[in-house]
């Protein structure tokens, strides 16, 4: 079935260059950046041992995050100015620019390696049609800018060649004249030398409302056409569970995403593993406390279990998340049940005042990064 594609926020608007409208964390908001990846970090409680664990390993740090949005929102401004700068470039949507991924969900940990945009394109009355399964394919009127990048003899929307006049144009910018840019995938990707991360642009379109009332954005599906995704549902599911929480849930997420990250087991995506830990609080009614120390046991249990089975996206659209193999699951598995028993070991010492012997068993469990008892 052929769709509309969205134009405007509440009606049809007319092609125009665009204007340059661009968890509550447990541990303090000091500058830490100087202590980032510190070894022989120490700590007498396990309390402490945490906060200086989540601080300085696992969350971002204040300056990197600051810096991160701030040379984002540059770029997104440098991105509207396209159209102005060269003709065939197409015309934008900026009222529905969004950030996505971990990052903007703020699930994000060490290290800040990746920042994600969806500039979003102006449909110019183009129509997308979903056939329920396969890729999307967009098709554009003639004579439109986006006419120029269809798949040769054809009115249908060419994904890759959006995305490489995006590479094209961001080479360009004079800021950038020294960065690496190129291509991977559904994105325009940005390596900067004078930031750590890498931006990933990703164009897409804003689509009008189905017959369910839903709207969606339409981004490249790395092989020409286009598939759905739902930002809005990503983050609005995350922060839905944290609020519920009283903001406790997000640090227990990115203490999982840095367990995982141990090359003890299989690695699950984080996407994954994110939408497992968020399973686990939903509409629980007792409440996640600011102890992570306290929930990582019933957390690693979770998904124990969780891991044998579907997950599926809390957005609707790409159905099972779990696609590991039968082998990579037991292993992942067997992982979170062991370190499910030591953080209740873990939890006894702490109980007992023997904190060293807890701190250790917490080192079992994160490794090296994890703070000594000192």
């Amino acid at each position: 079935m052929s769709r509309l594609l969205r134009q405007s926020l509440s009606h049809e608007s007319s092609p125009s260059t665009p204007s340059t409208a661009g968890g509550r964390a447990f541990c303090s908001d000091q500058d830490t950046s100087s202590l980032n990846k510190r070894s022989g970090a120490t700590a007498s409680t396990v309390n402490g041992a945490f906060d200086e664990f989540l601080r300085n390993e696992v969350n971002l740090s204040p300056p990197d995050s600051d810096g991160a949005r701030t040379s984002r929102d540059w770029l997104s401004k440098q991105i509207q100015k396209f159209p102005e700068n060269f003709d065939d470039f197409p015309l934008l949507y900026p009222e529905q620019d969004i950030a996505f991924g971990s990052f903007a969900r703020k699930t994000k940990i060490r290290p800040l390696d990746d920042v994600d945009i969806i500039s979003c394109l102006h449909a110019t009355g183009g129509t997308y049609a979903d056939y329920g399964f396969g890729p999307i394919d967009v098709t554009v009127p003639g004579g439109s800018r986006l006419s120029g990048y269809c798949h040769n003899g054809s009115s249908t929307l060419n994904s890759i060649r959006i995305v490489n006049r995006y590479v094209k144009a961001l080479a360009t910018v004079s800021q950038y004249s020294s960065a690496e840019i190129n291509r991977r995938s559904e994105a325009a990707v940005l390596r900067l030398t004078s930031y750590d991360w890498n931006f990933d642009i990703v164009p897409g379109f804003f689509t009008g409302p189905d017959a369910f009332g839903r709207t969606y954005y339409l981004i490249p599906d790395g092989n020409g056409h286009w598939k759905k995704t739902d930002p809005r549902k990503d983050r609005d599911h995350i922060s839905k569970v944290n609020q519920e929480h009283d903001g406790h849930v997000l640090n227990v997420v990115r203490a999982a995403k840095h367990w995982q990250r141990r090359r003890t087991m299989p690695t699950a995506s984080s996407y994954l593993l994110e939408t497992i830990v968020a399973g686990f609080y939903e509409g629980r009614v007792q409440k996640a406390t600011k102890w992570v120390d306290m929930e990582m046991g019933p957390v690693l249990r979770h998904i124990a279990n969780a891991i044998l089975s579907d997950v599926q996206d809390p957005k609707e659209i790409q159905g099972n998340l779990n696609t590991l193999s039968w082998d990579e699951k037991l292993k992942i598995r067997e992982r979170a049940l062991l370190d499910a028993d030591r953080a209740d070991e873990a939890r006894t010492f702490e109980d007992s005042g023997e904190h060293e012997k807890a701190i250790s068993k917490w080192r079992d469990i994160f490794g090296s990064d994890f703070p000594r008892f000192g």
